[in-house]
């Protein structure tokens, strides 16, 4: 990290200690001089779907200008020949190898916040969640606000639906967020902030609905969760570029759906009935014309 990122986020030394051992998963450049920040977290896989989740996290960190400042060793979580790291070549020369990991941002401000995002581990989740939920208590964090993204029966010209999962409901105060009464399979989103919420952190998990039809990135969940998080924080954030995203993401999704008759009559179906099931080979279909679509959309 550079010396005047440094600076900025106001780091230093930070001897962190550990009572079960797991710290030595935690790398740390110092200490954010922030007291009890708030926490927003993202991962990038089953719980984000359409890339929603990480992709309003990407942009919150951006505008906030969150510098980083320590990250969760992947060795033991990861398995690397399916989360694979990338290597960087500049002119021919390896400059980098980039590894999938947790990493955690500071964002000093008005609300000081410390943005965690990454891809979800595959291996150890109690050992990887003893290792984030002892660095959140160390850090003093006041709540934590986990973003998380699920395909489902909606339509792409509406709002985007918001449900939320929390220890405490009080925490989601006038935001008019539906409580979630999923049960079933869950991810590390689920498992983590189960985890921060027995370890007394107060936590909102914060859940966008996104097409099962849609292109492979929806700015418009992302804008939905981003706008939302920006609220429960109480810390604004510059979204103008990501206001611009969502509303190309529904041109595409207009033409995607203008150009077969099958796509068009099951989104005007989901569109007048929520609870409308899906037909017997839509989801194939539906498939096929996304990936047709993909194809042919020139690059922009």
């Amino acid at each position: 990290m550079a010396s005047g990122d440094r600076k900025r986020a106001g780091l230093r030394p930070f001897r962190f200690v550990s009572h079960r051992g797991v710290a030595e998963a935690v790398r740390l450049s110092g200490r954010p001089r922030v007291e009890h920040p708030l926490m927003v977290v993202a991962f990038e896989g089953w719980n984000d779907a359409a890339d929603a989740a990480s992709y309003a996290l990407t942009n919150l960190a951006q505008a906030w200008q969150a510098v980083p400042f320590a990250e969760i060793d992947p060795e033991e979580f990861f398995d690397f020949t399916e989360a694979r790291p990338e290597l960087i070549v500049v002119e021919g020369l390896v400059r980098e190898i980039t590894w999938p990991t947790t990493v955690f941002s500071v964002a000093p401000g008005p609300v000081d916040i410390v943005v965690a995002r990454g891809p979800e581990p595959q291996l150890r989740w109690r050992a990887y969640c003893d290792a984030f939920v002892e660095l959140a208590l160390a850090l003093g964090a006041g709540r934590v606000v986990i973003l998380g993204a699920y395909l489902a029966e909606v339509a792409h010209s509406r709002p985007v639906p918001l449900a939320a999962t929390t220890s405490d409901a009080a925490l989601l105060g006038p935001e008019g967020v539906a409580l979630s009464r999923y049960e079933g399979p869950t991810g590390i989103v689920g498992v983590l902030g189960a985890a921060l919420a027995v370890a007394g952190v107060p936590t909102v998990t914060i859940w966008a609905s996104v097409p099962c039809y849609s292109i492979p990135v929806s700015a418009k969940a992302a804008l939905a969760l981003a706008e939302a998080t920006t609220r429960m924080v109480g810390r604004h954030a510059d979204l103008a570029e990501l206001t611009r995203e969502a509303l190309e993401y529904e041109r595409q999704m207009d033409e995607l759906v203008g150009e077969d008759e099958t796509v068009a009559a099951y989104v005007a179906r989901i569109a007048h009935d929520d609870a409308a099931a899906v037909p017997d080979g839509s989801v194939e279909v539906l498939t096929d014309e996304i990936e047709r679509y993909l194809r042919d959309e020139p690059p922009g």
